[in-house]
């Protein structure tokens, strides 16, 4: 299966989307209840699988989120296995997505440079 072939796109969908009610589902405290599952890449030969997740809080939240993960990966990885009927049930990688902040970054400093453009146009 090549890496963007329309069956590799529908395999990473559907892994992503069972990933993110088993993440929702889990009971261990270190993980966030503000964790969302951004995206899956599963590897063509179906072995390994990166999942991109959000958390929304602080540091700290973050840091206890991926912990938890990380040692849930077992777990989270035969929930994925009994709910998904594929030859291989790949290995899971979580990586912390921090798109989101970027982009909450990003609007701040627009809207802070549009501010100091209305207010030298102001004084002109």
């Amino acid at each position: 299966m090549r890496k963007n072939s329309p069956k590799n796109q529908r395999v990473n969908q559907e892994v992503a989307r069972e990933l993110a009610g088993i993440v929702r589902n889990l009971k261990d405290p270190r993980i966030s209840f503000m964790t969302t599952v951004m995206d899956a890449y599963v590897a063509p030969d179906l072995k390994t699988c990166k999942v991109y997740v959000s958390v929304m809080g602080d540091e700290q939240e973050k840091k206890d989120t991926m912990a938890g993960l990380k040692s849930a990966e077992g777990f989270i990885r035969r929930e994925l296995a009994h709910s998904l009927n594929m030859r291989n049930t790949p290995e899971l990688t979580f990586i912390l997505d921090r798109s989101i902040e970027r982009g909450v970054e990003m609007s701040k400093l627009i809207d802070e440079v549009m501010a100091k453009d209305a207010e030298n146009e102001e004084t002109e």
